[in-house]
């Protein structure tokens, strides 16, 4: 089933105009509304000199512009490069520049603070007049596009500090919402949550889960997103979708009380490791939903695995870092996991291809070391870039995985693993141990380099307990070089534009404490 993203959305609108497609605070559209807007805004990104765009950068965030924009730039078969307008200035320019966007689309008060090679529309944030001749965009059809053609452009962190563009295909995006709407049961009477900003995928979830099944999605304003039970409970949410931190800030607030989400279906987690504690937490509060971990990365189209947790929480799987199990990839993808010796094993580097994996990078440098040639019988060979990517070609997702009951168990990333006076570590266990402690939290394990000695640092949050206590903990039962001599308590962890926890910045917090 290959459509393009537009179509999804053009599908429902004919089947479906007189529901509710968007809510963002007192705006509330149709699918005919919204189609209409999207229509005007695609008849004046054609209207520029040169013709259409070809790359759209869209700045702007939970307002209906935003999404009239990103479907306006669709429906002309551009490709959309989200920013964020949180994100420094200096950020979005560069992500502007690599992406050679040619239009950008911007609110307001952002337009003449991103100012390149490309033409600039500041579109009004209201769907303006329906009865206007140009209501549905006549004239402006999308070009005819391909499964292989980019539907949108993201930025992940490159190591080397400049941000990586992942495009993601028609294809790619099509194969999964074909697997997810009917995975999710999604269509007329669903309202969405989007937890997420749309320079993160799961966005993408959100929005064409939602307007490719006839769904309504709901914008939470920022202040929203931290009080779940309010806003689930007040907008009739039925499908729920955020990072786990969520789970975490509400519970610290006291606003995650047992039973406060009565009528809540759906409860999906991505992003960052679900900790059994956090899952138990939110199965208190919605009992009657059904609960996913999900996995992926940006590279593999938002998520390839998924593991739904058991009604009964007596039924839930133990693991060693006491984290939920990222479950199966799903059936039309193939995975493997490579060992250290370039062989299948039961633990190490999960590997994935499929209708999902992305092409290869903006930047196709960024590709070397990023995939593998891997057939049964032999060890896995590194792409070194000397050919073309080959659908063939497995891509590398950096996770370390445990085959386990419950299906597949995330341990961290390859470069979570560390050193400590010559033993291995995984920071994982040592958090799983901290964890067991009534007063706290969360806590986050790291391994810093301090006065050319190895130290393991703990920042946790929760009820401050004394260095000594913990470290009686954790020596009960961790292994001397496992035992942390540093704690630092904080009232909540920084996080990313994303809602993960930015470790980055918590590491400079814990090393300045």
């Amino acid at each position: 089933m290959n459509r393009t993203l537009y179509e999804w959305f053009g599908n429902a609108a004919a089947r479906y105009p007189d529901e509710i497609a968007l809510q963002v605070g007192d705006t509330t559209l149709s699918y005919r509304d919204l189609a209409a807007w999207a229509g005007r805004l695609a008849a004046v990104l054609a209207a520029r000199p040169g013709g259409p765009a070809q790359r759209v950068g869209l700045a702007a965030a939970r307002c209906p512009l935003a999404y009239a924009g990103y479907l306006a730039a669709l429906r002309l078969g551009a490709s959309v490069v989200p920013m964020n307008p949180a994100f420094p200035d200096d950020r979005n320019l560069t992500m502007a520049r690599a992406a050679g966007i040619d239009l950008l689309l911007a609110e307001p008060d952002m337009a003449g603070r991103l100012c390149g090679d490309w033409a600039t529309v500041s579109g009004p944030d209201g769907p303006g007049d329906p009865d206007a001749a140009e209501a549905d965009g006549a004239g402006t059809a999308a070009k005819a596009l391909g499964p292989d053609s980019m539907a949108y452009l993201l930025f992940t962190s490159g190591s080397t500090g400049t941000p990586k563009g992942v495009p993601i295909t028609h294809g790619n995006v099509s194969r999964y919402l074909g697997y997810t709407i009917e995975r999710y049961q999604a269509g007329p009477g669903c309202r969405f949550s989007q937890t997420f900003d749309l320079t993160f995928d799961p966005s993408v979830f959100d929005m064409f889960v939602a307007w490719g099944s006839g769904a309504t999605l709901v914008i939470p304003a920022k202040d929203e997103v931290s009080d779940p039970v309010s806003f689930v409970t007040q907008q009739g949410i039925t499908h729920w979708f955020s990072v786990p931190s969520v789970v975490s800030l509400a519970r610290r607030m006291r606003r995650l009380s047992p039973g406060s989400m009565p009528d809540l279906r759906w409860s999906l987690f991505a992003g960052e490791q679900l900790t059994m504690a956090q899952a138990a937490a939110w199965r208190a509060a919605a009992p009657a939903s059904t609960m996913e971990n999900l996995y992926g990365p940006t590279e593999l189209t938002i998520t390839c695995t998924g593991y739904r947790l058991p009604k009964d929480p007596g039924a839930w799987p133990t693991t060693r870092n006491d984290t939920v199990p990222i479950g199966q990839v799903y059936p039309h993808l193939d995975h493997v996991i490579i060992g250290a010796d370039g062989y299948p094993a039961e633990e190490g580097e999960l590997c994935v291809r499929g209708p999902q994996r992305f092409p290869g990078y903006l930047d196709p440098a960024n590709n070397v070391g990023r995939f593998v040639e891997w057939a049964p019988g032999h060890a896995a060979r590194q792409y070194d870039g000397a050919g073309p990517l080959q659908d063939s070609h497995w891509y590398r997702t950096g996770d370390r995985v445990q085959l386990g009951s419950g299906g597949l168990v995330h341990l961290g990333r390859l470069d979570s693993q560390v050193k400590i006076h010559g033993y291995r570590v995984e920071l994982g266990e040592i958090e799983a141990v901290l964890r067991g402690h009534p007063a706290i939290q969360d806590t986050v394990a790291l391994a810093a380099d301090k006065a050319g000695s190895d130290d393991l640092l703990v920042a946790y949050t929760g009820d401050e307990v004394s260095a000594g206590e913990l470290i009686k903990l954790a020596g009960r039962r961790l292994p001397w070089y496992m035992v942390p001599r540093q704690f630092t308590h904080l009232d909540e962890f920084p996080h990313n534009a994303n809602g993960k926890v930015d470790r980055a910045q918590l590491e400079a917090l814990v090393l300045e404490a």
